[in-house]
């Protein structure tokens, strides 16, 4: 589509590279070519934009066979407008001047165009093929017939356009029918499987029938070599039993010989030992005798001492004792004396009151006197008979 501007009621068209613009104004030609710019008028223009670029056309029909099988063809088109006046004065390519849009659908009249007559010529070759034909090569047969069809179309040169080439993608009968066509194939396959698979399980038969065979002559092999392992491994067992014996005896009489060895430094040891302890001994008990002599000695002599001390103090004790028990022997009696001179004038009661108290001081502690009524009776019949 062409770009149109405006400017100070002016338009300004620019055409792309692969649109073919004519442009007439009052009935003249003043433009014609691709990708052109210019200014123009809107109402004296008449303006036109025919593409020329290579265009795809994709159609789908259906067809039907000699033997009246439904068939779907898919097929394109590829064309292009050689004539690009030709192509405007049959088709209507115009465009509006002010959005460069075209008035009317001249690529839907040309699709229509070309659909129809290849399509004609499609159902014409299949019209004559049967469906087996038709699907191994009918695919072949379409294209050509449709290519020498559009080619030989005297209509399609008349309008301006040029036929650069057709493919057809597939050629497909109904889904049912081509289920019933694919059951022998698919069956045929399925056996030549199934043939595979007996094949491949009798071949694996084979192998597991060889791989046991090698497995059994490989246990064979194997019991032989153990066998042989066992033989060597008594033989390697015995030779090293009397090498070690024969070890065990050249280690045992080293031992020997150093124990002996060191029996003998032991015992030379021991009696330098002893010898050393005895002189030790002897020197100890020496001077242990001297020291228990000088002990005893001064023990004597403290012994003397204290014995010669405590003797002194025991008579220095008994002279005191004695002075002082003819001091109080001295002080009592004089205080007998007193005491006889005190009370040698003293009537008879009160000395009979002062022994009574002096015997109460003498006495033991008395909780409770129980006085019977013969005692009381007496004391009373006294105390009368005094007075």
């Amino acid at each position: 589509m062409a770009d149109i501007t405006r400017r100070l009621g002016w338009r300004h068209l620019r055409g792309a590279p692969t649109a073919h613009i004519r442009h007439h104004r009052s009935g003249t030609l003043v433009h014609d070519g691709p990708g052109l710019s210019f200014w123009f008028r809107a109402l004296t223009a008449a303006l036109s934009e025919v593409p020329v670029d290579d265009r795809e056309l994709a159609m789908t029909f259906h067809a039907r066979t000699v033997d009246f099988q439904d068939v779907t063809v898919q097929a394109t088109v590829t064309y292009r407008i050689s004539d690009p006046a030709v192509a405007a004065a049959r088709l209507d390519f115009s465009i509006d001047p002010d959005t460069g849009v075209w008035r009317g659908a001249p690529l839907e009249q040309l699709g229509t165009l070309l659909t129809e007559t290849a399509q004609q010529h499609a159902l014409d070759v299949l019209a004559r093929t049967p469906l087996s034909a038709a699907l191994v090569d009918g695919v072949t047969a379409v294209r050509e017939r449709v290519a020498a069809g559009l080619a030989a179309e005297p209509r399609l040169p008349a309008t301006g356009i040029e036929v650069v080439a057709v493919r057809v993608m597939a050629l497909r009968p109904e889904p049912e029918v081509e289920r019933a066509l694919r059951t022998p194939a698919r069956e045929q396959i399925q056996q030549e499987a199934d043939r595979a698979t007996y094949e491949r399980r009798a071949v694996a038969v084979e192998r597991e029938r060889t791989i046991a065979e090698n497995e059994l002559a490989s246990r064979i092999e194997l019991a032989r070599r153990e066998e042989q392992l066992v033989e060597q491994r008594g033989t390697n067992a015995r030779r090293e039993a009397e090498e070690t014996a024969a070890a065990d005896q050249v280690r045992a009489e080293a031992e020997a010989t150093r124990t002996v060895r060191l029996a003998q430094a032991e015992a030379a040891r021991a009696v330098q030992l002893a010898e050393a302890e005895a002189a030790k001994q002897v020197h100890l008990a020496d001077a242990e005798a001297r020291r228990t002599e000088r002990l005893a000695e001064a023990e004597a002599t403290r012994t003397v001492k204290l014995a010669e001390a405590e003797a002194t103090r025991s008579v220095r004790l008994a002279r005191a004792e004695a002075e002082a028990a003819r001091e109080v022997g001295e002080a009592r009696a004089q205080a007998q004396a007193a005491w006889l001179r005190v009370h040698a004038d003293v009537d008879v009661a009160t000395l009979h009151a002062l022994t009574g108290t002096r015997l109460a001081e003498n006495l033991p502690h008395i909780d409770s006197v129980t006085i019977s009524p013969d005692v009381l009776t007496g004391l009373l019949a006294k105390l009368g008979a005094q007075q």
